[in-house]
């Protein structure tokens, strides 16, 4: 059974951070690129970050680059959003996902690219 299981989110006032996680069981985590994505109320889920398969390669938008990070523990196999100087608009919930991949592989920034979706956690930043 493959499951995807984000948490770390919660409520903090702006400038503030928070670290969620996404814990990825059912598949084989060493062969998934992963992805974080996030939707605002009334607005369509937008690309947040990805990392490759091998960790090596790692996209985020242009919108949160300078303050967000994702990294991947294959031991844990679990994928991280550092977030840092949070700001109202980062406000969301934030979905990770993944997709089985070939070694090498271009950045996974569209969502319908991924196969497996993971139920969200809520990030409120209060201004």
């Amino acid at each position: 059974q493959v499951q995807l299981v984000e948490s770390g989110g919660g409520l903090v006032q702006a400038g503030g951070s928070l670290r969620l996680s996404c814990a990825v069981s059912g598949l084989t985590f060493s062969r998934l690129a992963l992805g974080w994505f996030r939707q605002a109320p009334g607005k369509e889920r937008e690309f947040v970050g990805t990392v490759s398969r091998n960790g090596g390669s790692k996209t985020l938008s242009e919108s949160v680059k300078d303050r967000f990070t994702i990294s991947r523990d294959n031991d844990k196999k679990t994928v991280y959003l550092q977030m840092n100087s949070l700001k109202p608009e980062d406000t969301a919930t934030y979905y990770c996902a993944a997709k089985s991949v070939i070694l090498t592989h271009p950045p996974l920034i569209t969502e319908a690219t991924y196969d497996y979706w993971g139920q969200g956690t809520q990030v409120t930043v209060s201004s």
